[in-house]
Order: structure tokens, then sequence, then C-alpha cells
């Protein structure tokens, strides 16, 4: 679909899936989901979010995107990315440099994600490694400006998708949840696992 872009349709079987979604409950326990917020506008996200790893990815109206070592609203540190993460970074994502960071992503049934590039990040030579647990998407993928055409592909529970190379900086986006699709999360729903490299090695 993009030069660079490589999609592992079930690359987590169910046992791994459970298995991911049982750390990742985890996760949202010690780091409890909160709401990213737009730069300037303060206009709140559709999707839910947290992160684990050293870093993790916040926004909100005064400070805009940005990667910092705590949790916005508990102040605590991040939990460690699960080692079937840093799996998947390693067969996925070859690079040489462990990810920093993981955003979690929670999706309800209208949740969206409108274009965007991720370059938020100092290392941009670094993939970005996705994994879908939960309800199916439609995922949309364009090139390197936003005026550029664009294609959809249905993301379903255990798939993988990496953004490298030339696709490392396409916006895409995620135009709407199929509810229901999966009864794998305890209240339904979608979660997008996002690994990063954010400094450079």
């Amino acid at each position: 679909m993009a030069p660079g872009l490589l999609y592992r349709p079930a690359y987590l079987d169910r046992a791994a899936q459970l298995a991911l979604r049982d750390a990742l409950l985890e996760i949202i326990t010690a780091a409890p989901l909160y709401t990213p917020r737009m730069p300037r506008s303060g206009k709140a996200f559709s999707v839910r979010m947290t992160n684990c790893g050293a870093l993790g990815w916040v926004s909100d109206a005064q400070g805009g995107y940005r990667y910092q070592a705590t949790h916005p609203e508990t102040g605590f540190v991040w939990p460690p990315i699960p080692a079937p993460l840093l799996l998947a970074w390693q067969e996925l994502g070859q690079y040489p440099a462990p990810p920093e960071a993981c955003l979690v992503n929670v999706y309800g049934p209208v949740a969206r994600m409108g274009l965007h590039q991720d370059r938020d990040e100092q290392d941009l030579n670094a993939p970005v490694v996705s994994l879908s647990l939960g309800d199916s998407c439609v995922f949309r993928i364009g090139g390197s400006v936003r005026t550029a055409p664009t294609r959809s592909l249905r993301l379903e529970s255990g798939d993988a998708l990496v953004l490298s190379g030339a696709s490392r900086l396409a916006f895409h986006g995620v135009d709407r949840i199929t509810p229901g699709t999966s009864m794998l999360l305890p209240e339904f729903g979608r979660i997008n696992l996002t690994l990063r490299r954010v400094t450079k090695p």
C-alpha cells in the first residue's frame, strides 16, 4: 500500500492476544487512562490513553504534544513495556535500539483518530510498530503530505502494522470502529498499541 509499510494480519494468535490483554489491564491499573487534549484549544480527544515505557506521549492545551517520563495526572513514572511487545518490536521493527514508549490508545464505539503524522520523536529513522486488540477498525493511510491520496485497510484483533522507510511520516488515522466484532476486551472497544523510539541511539 505504501513503501516501507508492513502489514501482518493475525500476527498475534488468540492466546497471545489474551496474555497481552491481561498485561494491559495491569498497566492501566498502575497508569490510569486519561483524556489527552489538543494544543491551544484544549479540545478533548475521542480516545482515552495511557503509556508504558521510559517515556509516554501526552498532549494538553498548555504544553502541546510531547513525551515525558511521568503520568500527567498521577505524577508517577510509566510502567515498563511488557516482554511480548518488546519481542514484537524486535521481530517486526528490526531496529537495533529498543523502544522507549508504547502508547496505549483505547477506542470506544464512536472514537476516531484524524489524519496525522507521528513526528514528535527525535529519531525518525526508527519504525513505528502498531498492534491491534479488540474490535476491528477502518485504518486510513496516505502520503507524506495531508493532501495525498489515501487508502483504507481493515485492522482486526491481533493484526500488526509497521510504518518505516518512506511510510514512516505518512499521514494516517482511524475513520471508525466496528463495534461487536471482538469479544476480547471486557468492556469491548479497541486498543491500539504503538511502540516508538523517541531519542536517537
